[in-house]
């Protein structure tokens, strides 16, 4: 990368925390929800961390948070919830090696990229609290690069658009009545 573009985008290493409860159906025995970040987390893989009784916390997995300059409208979206938050998105285990069947795909901060996940209704995507350090990392990047556009009110054409008509089509083309007409007002020909 030259100079000026290294610092259009920032990585960090992301844990995500995953908790597993009693499920309240026969169907559903186990409900995997994500609940928190880990800011500079090791890698893992569904490394147990907390027990209490049949609910259980899993350190899921740890991967890399990017953070784009093109996106930073939707960091801002984040971390101007109620409770400002970053996206878990969790994928199906193609391989069948985590307890859940679920492996961690994604930390986002960008709820616009979030909504992209919920779209395909392939993942499990939960915003979860996040923590006040990584919250200021995020918004120093974002101070660094948000433009706010003023809005603009759009002007009409000056283009005419209520001037005559000939509803005939194509010139080049030969018609016999109005293409615009519904098909079943144009008379057949009666066949003797």
């Amino acid at each position: 990368m030259n100079s000026r573009t290294e610092d259009w985008r920032r990585e960090l290493r992301v844990g995500a925390v995953v908790r597993r409860s009693p499920g309240v159906t026969r169907w559903a025995r186990d409900i995997w929800q994500p609940v928190a970040v880990i800011p500079g987390a090791p890698d893992a893989f569904w490394k147990e961390m907390v027990r209490e009784g049949e609910i259980v916390d899993f350190h899921a997995g740890t991967v890399t948070m990017e953070l784009f300059r093109a996106d930073v409208e939707g960091y801002l979206v984040s971390l101007n919830m109620a409770v400002p938050s970053a996206w878990i998105i969790l994928d199906r285990d193609v391989t069948s090696q985590s307890p859940s069947g679920w492996v961690v795909s994604t930390i986002t901060a960008s709820a616009h990229e979030a909504l992209d996940a919920l779209d395909s209704g392939e993942s499990i995507v939960e915003a979860v609290p996040i923590p006040e350090s990584m919250a200021a990392w995020i918004k120093e990047f974002i101070d660094k690069h948000y433009i706010e556009e003023p809005f603009k009110k759009r002007r009409r054409d000056e283009i005419r658009v209520d001037g005559i008509e000939d509803a005939k089509g194509d010139p080049r083309i030969r018609q016999e009545s109005d293409v615009f007409r519904a098909p079943a007002n144009i008379k057949k020909p009666r066949i003797q």
